[in-house]
């Protein structure tokens, strides 16, 4: 039997506010465990949570960029239950009224474009850790993270494999970082997805029974958890079996997923609206203000660096796949305007490689747009070659200055002479004259060889384009 899988995510994604969502308790990663949870945090008797308005205001700017429709009457409901992390007994969160309703993203997926439906993304606070390390068999908590303000985004199941449920996330992730709402660190926490998988025979409609894999936090771990959980479904229905409704972790340690408890449903928590919190109520006004601090987003940035800077849709794609990217692109292309194409050859090639070599981030990158820029105009100008311009390349990265003070320094200016050239040519001509012959004869691929005789006599420093043109000239006659 053929079989079809069907996927759906829920992200959480961290907002970038200073304090949480209910409380003025600081949101800084990495401070020690217990001293960022107050008395609002976990629920001390005679406290009141308070809504942070920034946490709306950057929930309603993803909802906006995502075209969804904005509820401006959203309520606050208790999700009840019982987990050490969890100090009040329950977790205030969205049910009935999110503020952020249906909208839909695109992905792209090997060149082909898929819309992908978004259900709702609604706000809530997060728990706090639960550690299990160092502790002689026994749990610390660390509750810390309990309060920080999330948004829960909840996709349709419209995705059919494991490669586009990471495009999904990829996508969503890159989106949270262009808005500046979400940091997007995965190791830390602040981006992180329970995937939902089932599995149905091809051509049914209804769909199968799902498992929910809980807190994956790893773009690479999302494509086999759900590529291990799909097997392992497919085996037991082929077998006869039937496929149970529950939560399950992923083990990366032996890429497997195993049962951690039974699949709650929405009354299994006895939601009812927070006593405490009144409707939260956004007026046209704040929502149009919100619009208008949209940033260029992704999908936008993408068809204008097509449009105007003449780059293939696979340049123009791993350039905008992140905000910081994008800037640094545009950044070194100032340096140089007329040469947007070669920059991004050396951005995405170069550059790319030196960065995951030594496992940095574009914004730690020791080579500035500006330098970068500076480098790639000295090869359009003829000064170096390519092939020095690497070595020029490495230096600055290694901190030896610019490429200008590297190339007075090392000595690397490009030899643009046809003066300085020519002689070299006609003693290696004159010291192969069965090549020249061989030429002469036919085998034209020859020229590749005499080129690199010259390239190598001149240390690399002839310019190319003019060697062959010599070269040519003196052969050819």
């Amino acid at each position: 039997m053929e079989w079809e899988t069907v996927i759906g995510l829920e992200i959480h994604t961290q907002l970038r506010t200073k304090s949480k969502i209910f409380s003025g308790a600081s949101t800084a990663y990495g401070a020690e465990p217990n001293t960022q949870a107050c008395a609002v945090d976990i629920a001390m008797p005679g406290v009141l949570p308070v809504m942070n308005k920034e946490a709306a205001r950057m929930a309603v700017k993803f909802g906006l960029a995502v075209g969804a429709k904005i509820n401006q009457t959203s309520i606050f409901d208790r999700k009840n239950y019982f987990y050490p992390d969890l100090p009040k007994g329950y977790q205030i969160s969205q049910l009935e009224l999110p503020i952020v309703g249906e909208g839909t993203i695109t992905i792209d997926v090997n060149g082909e474009k898929k819309t992908i439906g978004i259900t709702r993304a609604h706000l809530e606070e997060d728990a706090g850790k639960s550690l299990h390390e160092d502790f002689h068999g026994m749990t610390g908590i660390d509750l810390n993270r309990a309060g920080t303000p999330l948004i829960e985004i909840v996709s349709e199941p419209d995705m059919r494999s494991a490669t586009e449920a990471v495009a999904y996330l990829k996508t969503i992730h890159s989106l949270v970082r262009y808005l500046d709402i979400c940091d997007g660190n995965m190791q830390e926490g602040s981006f992180r997805c329970d995937a939902n998988v089932s599995v149905r025979p091809k051509g049914q409609k209804e769909f199968g029974t799902r498992a929910e894999l809980k807190n994956i936090n790893s773009f690479r771990f999302v494509e086999k958890a759900i590529d291990i959980e799909v097997e392992r479904q497919i085996d037991i229905l082929e077998s006869g079996g039937r496929v149970v409704q529950e939560t399950r972790l992923y083990d990366s340690d032996k890429n497997e997923t195993r049962s951690m408890r039974s699949k709650e449903e929405a009354n299994d928590y006895r939601y009812f609206p927070d006593p405490d919190l009144p409707k939260m109520v956004l007026d046209d006004e704040v929502i149009e203000e919100i619009r208008a601090e949209l940033p260029e987003l992704p999908d936008a940035r993408c068809k204008r660096f097509i449009d105007e800077y003449s780059l293939s849709d696979y340049d123009a794609e791993t350039l905008t796949a992140s905000r910081e990217l994008a800037d640094y692109y545009e950044a070194a292309v100032k340096a140089l305007p007329t040469q947007p194409k070669l920059i991004a050859n050396w951005v995405n090639g170069e550059l790319a490689a030196g960065l995951n070599r030594d496992n940095l981030n574009i914004t730690d990158s020791p080579v500035s747009a500006d330098k970068l820029g500076q480098l790639v105009a000295r090869i359009d100008d003829n000064t170096i070659s390519g092939k020095i311009a690497k070595e020029v390349f490495e230096a600055i990265w290694n901190g030896e200055g610019s490429a200008d003070e590297i190339i007075e320094k090392r000595g690397l200016k490009q030899i643009s002479d046809d003066s300085a050239i020519e002689p070299i040519i006609d003693e290696i001509l004159a010291n192969n004259s069965g090549q020249v012959e061989q030429y002469k004869g036919g085998n034209t691929k020859l020229l590749g060889f005499f080129v690199g005789q010259v390239m190598k006599a001149t240390q690399g420093k002839a310019n190319p384009k003019q060697v062959n043109e010599l070269l040519r000239k003196k052969l050819d006659n």
